[in-house]
């Protein structure tokens, strides 16, 4: 199994409004033409449910890890704590991974969590159910429509949990898990100060190199599932190699989640951003 790679890079200032205001939530349509409108950057919006309207425009490219967008330095952590965003598509292992997290953190910080599913609350009863923290430190947030605009274009089915967790239990470091969703989908730096986008290998060696802003520009890329590579017949080395060649060396970990393997690396790095955007050490 190949070491964990890792590329560390100092964050950049950002301005940070004060509240989020996206540029569609200034917007003015005429009603006819539908659920569909153009905001103020030019893109043409829509919703499913009338809350969440995002957009499917193409993305020109997948983008850099290099020039993703860095932490807010301006963000206040005590109107809501540091927050893991953890996306990827269905069935790779992200609900495991906010198990195997709660249950490494809980010791030591004050932790809640958030989950996304688009219709259910299925993972966050499934967090209650194998004890991953205290009931009421767990929140299940059915999105509707499509599980990305929850998480990128229309943030505040999420803050406004997210926050209530941080002031009722000054939690220290909350997660936040989206709903499934396909390899375009990442978090908002507005809602996630380190993004984990998890695969897993039953889909085959080819997914790191077919790229999208999940697998370049999350803060760290986990693999899961290597134990079923040789099943499916995918090559750990050429998913090493592409990780590398696709996140311009920014790090990423082979995991089983669900066998604990991999988990520390993933702690790790989670400790070390909150480290350095909290000024905090760890414990």
């Amino acid at each position: 199994m190949s070491e964990p790679h890792s590329h560390s890079h100092a964050p950049e200032s950002q301005p940070h409004p004060h509240h989020h205001t996206p540029e569609h939530h200034d917007h003015h349509h005429d009603d006819s033409a539908g659920n569909e409108f153009r905001g103020a950057d030019g893109k043409v919006y829509h919703s499913h449910d009338g809350l969440a309207p995002h957009t499917h425009e193409p993305l020109e490219s997948p983008g850099f890890f290099s020039r993703r967008a860095r932490p807010l330095t301006t963000r206040d952590f005590k109107e809501r704590a540091f927050t893991v965003g953890i996306g990827g598509p269905v069935g790779t292992g992200k609900t495991a991974l906010m198990l195997a997290l709660c249950r490494a953190l809980r010791d030591k910080y004050s932790i809640a969590a958030v989950t996304n599913d688009i219709f259910t609350k299925e993972d966050g009863e499934f967090l209650v159910k194998n004890n991953a923290l205290a009931p009421e430190r767990i929140r299940a947030v059915e999105t509707g429509g499509c599980p990305h605009a929850a998480i990128r274009e229309d943030i505040s089915i999420n803050l406004g949990p997210l926050e209530e967790l941080s002031h009722l239990f000054a939690a220290e470091i909350l997660l936040c898990e989206s709903g499934g969703d396909n390899l375009a989908a990442n978090f908002s730096r507005e809602l996630a100060d380190y993004i984990i986008y998890i695969i897993d290998v039953s889909g085959g060696d080819k997914i790191p190199r077919k790229g999208g802003p999940g697998i370049t520009q999350a803060d760290l890329l986990v693999i899961n599932k290597t134990d079923l590579a040789e099943a499916i017949g995918a090559n750990l080395k050429v998913m090493e190699q592409d990780s590398l060649r696709m996140r311009d060396g920014g790090p990423f970990v082979f995991a089983q989640v669900k066998h604990g393997i991999g988990v520390s690396e993933i702690v790790d790095h989670v400790l070390s951003a909150w480290e350095e955007v909290t000024h905090q050490q760890r414990r």
